[in-house]
């Protein structure tokens, strides 16, 4: 399934947001899955819901993949935390939606930068390999 290694590095940055937010208000980090749940299924569902989209993007590591999961995963991980009883105060969700962006998309955006330099890196490679079987060996 060409899905799931960007489903597990996904929840991977889920649970490291909830440990690390559990940490800064000196909460027990052990405790980190009470806050992360409600994230985590609505991650799920937004990996489903951009499989689904009608010209969707076609893959789970691509910029736009990681926006609709970012944006699912922010509002209905906070109406899951809500309905669950829980709270979901404005600067949580201004923190939630500012870490989760950078983490959901970050990793994509730094994966495509990647994909890029190395892209242009074979392209170089390709060049002077034709601009060497065209003139000889350059020494």
């Amino acid at each position: 399934m060409r899905f799931l290694p960007a489903v597990i590095v996904d929840a991977l940055f889920v649970l490291i947001f909830a440990a690390i937010g559990r940490a800064s208000h000196q909460e027990d980090p052990a405790g980190f899955l009470l806050t992360a749940w409600p994230f985590l299924v609505a991650l799920v569902i937004g990996h489903l819901v951009a499989a689904l989209l009608p010209g969707r993007p076609r893959r789970p590591w691509s910029l736009m993949w990681g926006v609709v999961v970012w944006v699912v995963t922010v509002a209905g991980g906070m109406l899951v935390r809500v309905v669950a009883g829980d709270t979901a105060e404005v600067p949580f969700i201004i923190v939630a939606a500012i870490v989760l962006g950078v983490f959901l998309v970050g990793w994509r955006a730094a994966a495509a930068l990647v994909r890029r330099l190395r892209g242009s890196q074979s392209a170089d490679e390709a060049d002077a390999a034709a601009v060497e079987d065209s003139v000889g060996p350059i020494d």
